[in-house]
């Protein structure tokens, strides 16, 4: 009788232990609202987490903010179309991916200023940095493929086939990156030393695969599906662990791994947050209202808040989300 009593017991610490853990991580709220001046287009945002920068996307130009003083820094101009920027300290360069004229903008990190402009496949739009091989990779999306650049020397290695429609991309720090094809419902697996595609996983029952986020240690992707869930895929094995809920149109996702809590942004004006119980189970912890089509976001590691762009009565504007 005292063994039936203390197995639930033995077992009920961790859950308990997992609940609490899961509710203390709630509590988001947008907090402040940064207008910025300009019209057009927004994509991508991009925290360097070292430098103190916030990079967003603004139809032909990249505004560049302060993140702890939230003030605006400066911007880099003439990036046509602009979806996203992909950061390289080791080379103190910036990578902005243009979609009208199919090219990648190197800039100085200190001064913002361009230094070079490389051509890419057709419409590039997700872009990246490979700290292990020391190659950006722009993602082009009128041309299914994607360009590999070195980081140091600013020239295109090569192009690589990807066979449907790349969305967004992440990679592991140890030579793969791994990239949505949202019209196929894959995520590809690339190596990025010998670029060629290893392997394309089917990611049932979650379709359009449009946002992608990665836990690095624990070898977990974190794919957020227009099908309203967000898969939970084995980075070796490429199998589906498990999906759950999220908002409509998710756009961007993003993984916290000191809080283990993963982030959906969605075009409805919400973002959904799930915790990291452990690597194979997680559970939801809030869905926070943010603003109509504020669908992108990024989040800053060092604070734990989170930044997304929208358009909110004509005023294009950045969202900061915290607690």
């Amino acid at each position: 009788m005292r063994r039936c009593l203390l197995r639930p017991a033995i077992f009920l610490i961790p859950i308990c232990a997992m609940l609490a853990a899961a509710a203390n991580a709630g509590g988001y709220s947008v907090t402040k609202k940064i207008p910025i001046p300009g019209q057009g287009s927004w994509d991508y945002l991009t925290v360097d987490e070292d430098a103190r920068r916030l990079y967003v996307s603004h139809g032909t130009q990249v505004e560049v903010l302060d993140i702890d003083s939230l003030n605006v820094a400066g911007n880099i101009p003439k990036t046509l179309g602009v979806h996203g920027v992909a950061i390289a300290p080791k080379f103190g360069r910036g990578f902005v991916s243009n979609g009208q004229t199919s090219s990648v903008t190197i800039f100085d990190l200190k001064s913002l200023k361009p230094i070079a402009d490389v051509p890419t496949g057709q419409k590039p739009d997700a872009i990246i940095y490979d700290p292990a091989t020391s190659r950006v990779f722009a993602f082009n999306g009128g041309s299914n493929s994607a360009t590999a650049i070195d980081a140091a020397t600013g020239k295109a290695v090569s192009t690589v086939d990807l066979g449907g429609g790349p969305e967004f991309a992440a990679a592991d720090g140890k030579g793969f990156v791994f990239d949505n094809l949202e019209d196929e419902n894959l995520v590809l697996k690339i190596n990025a030393r010998e670029l060629k595609v290893e392997q394309r996983w089917p990611i049932a029952p979650c379709s359009s695969p449009s946002s992608m986020a990665m836990d690095r240690s624990n070898r977990r992707l974190f794919i957020g599906c227009r099908s309203k869930v967000m898969a939970v895929l084995d980075a070796d094995t490429g199998k589906v662990i498990t999906t759950l809920p999220i908002g409509d149109h998710v756009d961007a996702t993003a993984f916290d791994p000191e809080t283990k809590l993963v982030f959906n942004s969605n075009g409805e004006g919400t973002i959904t947050v799930i915790h990291q119980d452990s690597p194979d189970m997680y559970s939801i912890v809030e869905t926070v209202k943010t603003a109509p089509r504020a669908k992108t976001m990024a989040l800053d590691p060092k604070t734990h808040r989170l930044f997304l762009s929208t358009t909110e009565n004509g005023q294009f504007e950045v969202l900061v989300v915290g607690k």
